[in-house]
């Protein structure tokens, strides 16, 4: 049988892996399955991306050149744009964007055209995973019936399963081998195979009974994650209006052993995931006629935030008798998130499109982002692409407001708190000491 088949490759480490796609996702996963020694290939469209990688550089700040580099001379790793050497794999992993249309409908278009490359040289003995966060279905309504059009046959010629990633650009804790990972075939044949290669890499594989229980699992996880917090968010905004200290009110509420878990509040959420997953699952919800309102209900919250954020920078300028026209502000971070260079549905870029459209003059510091562009989305106030700029003494002094944005580690914020006359800080970074001797005034989200 095709299982036993694959199962005996994997065992001998005589399995060939296969990742398409090798953005923060693909290429952490191909890295740990050629240092688990797999013969590991990657597929890229990318040139660049693949002429990199196979020159030992990594554009992906989890993954060290060093470590690119030790696996490509070991000949254990390496990237192609030559689609035809899929047929050389025995196991191929699907790790494609699924970003949102302008519709906020699901974009399956690098799926389908992963999977049609796939479907061109689709052999006997071969397992196909989908890592892709998708909506419930996609594995065995979409990709299923393309493999089977070609003649072969699921769990007689090949398997096929779904297992969600899970990465956390910028996490030193949880990486690939050591995040649990959730494992979903469309037959049992395909989850057993599925996880077993899984487990060559990953300590923890937990196996479900279909792919549509491990697709909607992922989903739960970010909706989860964007419904709390969508309610610290309006909390924090219901703060504001009431004149209470945000962060002080969660520690005490955090300080309950049960029945409580801490969610922050910020700017906007961005990413990969978190402002993109939960229409996934409303989407597939309205095939069915459901209507999940409270993942509504926290989208229309959490896009709102940048909104709160310029409001809290004019309310800043008025108080010192400014308008925002002609305001020098400059933000410190356009990341997502701290400590890392992705700028993905960064609400950083709402917020600088919104100073903008209000006439703002509009700088911004971020040690990890050279250069900001701005797409259909981000053109309300011009859309001109922005440079980070040094974080001099000057620069500081000359800003009529400081927006921390991102909280990224290397910021000297008693600096920024010394030299800064107006500050708003919608990431809790001037907490304790690092505010107790500024001369600034500091508006906190």
């Amino acid at each position: 049988m095709v299982k036993e088949q694959i199962i005996a490759l994997i065992k001998d480490k005589r399995a060939h892996v296969g990742v398409v796609g090798l953005g923060y996702v693909g290429l952490p996963l191909l890295a740990e399955f050629a240092r688990s020694g797999f013969e590991a290939t990657g597929f890229e469209v990318d040139a660049n991306k693949a002429t990199q990688i196979n020159s030992g550089k990594s554009y992906i700040g989890d993954i060290t050149s060093s470590l690119v580099e030790e696996l490509v001379d070991s000949k254990l790793l390496r990237a192609t744009t030559n689609f035809d050497d899929l047929q050389e794999c025995d196991a191929v992993i699907i790790c494609v964007p699924t970003p949102l249309r302008k519709t906020k409908e699901p974009d399956v278009s690098y799926i389908l055209a992963a999977a049609e490359e796939i479907t061109k040289r689709l052999h006997r003995g071969q397992l196909i995973i989908l890592e892709s966060t998708t909506y419930p279905g996609t594995t065995d309504e979409v990709l299923l019936p393309m493999f089977e059009n070609t003649g072969l046959k699921l769990d007689t010629d090949f398997l096929l399963a779904f297992s969600p990633e899970r990465v956390d650009p910028g996490n030193p804790e949880f990486q690939t081998h050591n995040i649990p990972k959730v494992v979903g075939g469309v037959t049992p044949d395909s989850t057993e195979a599925a996880a077993y290669l899984y487990s060559q890499i990953v300590k923890d594989v937990h196996a479900v009974s279909s792919a549509r229980v491990a697709e909607t699992a992922k989903l739960l996880e970010n909706t989860f994650r964007a419904v709390n917090i969508g309610m610290a968010n309006e909390m924090a905004r219901l703060c504001y209006a009431l004149n209470i200290d945000t962060w002080e009110v969660i520690r005490a509420a955090a300080t309950k052993p049960f029945g409580f878990m801490p969610f922050y509040p910020g700017p906007g959420i961005g990413g990969h995931c978190i402002p993109l997953d939960p229409h996934y699952l409303s989407w597939k919800a309205r095939q069915h006629g459901f209507d999940s309102r409270f993942i509504g209900l926290a989208e229309e919250v959490n896009s709102h935030m940048p909104d709160h954020v310029v409001q809290l920078v004019a309310d800043g300028l008025n108080d010192e008798s400014k308008a925002m026209k002609g305001s020098r502000i400059l933000l410190l971070g356009v990341a997502y998130k701290k400590d890392i260079d992705d700028v993905r549905e960064s609400p950083a870029l709402s917020i600088i499109d919104r100073l903008r459209a209000k006439g703002a003059d509009v700088r911004y510091h971020d040690p990890f982002v050279k250069e900001v562009h701005f797409d259909d989305a981000h053109t309300e106030g011009g859309g001109e692409p922005l440079g980070s700029v040094p974080l001099t003494d000057e620069e500081l002094r000359a800003s009529d407001c400081v927006v921390i944005v991102t909280n990224h580690s290397a910021t000297d914020y008693q600096r920024v708190c010394r030299l800064s006359s107006l500050i708003v800080d919608t990431r809790n970074a001037l907490n304790g000491d690092v505010r107790r001797d500024s001369s600034a005034r500091i508006i906190r989200l």
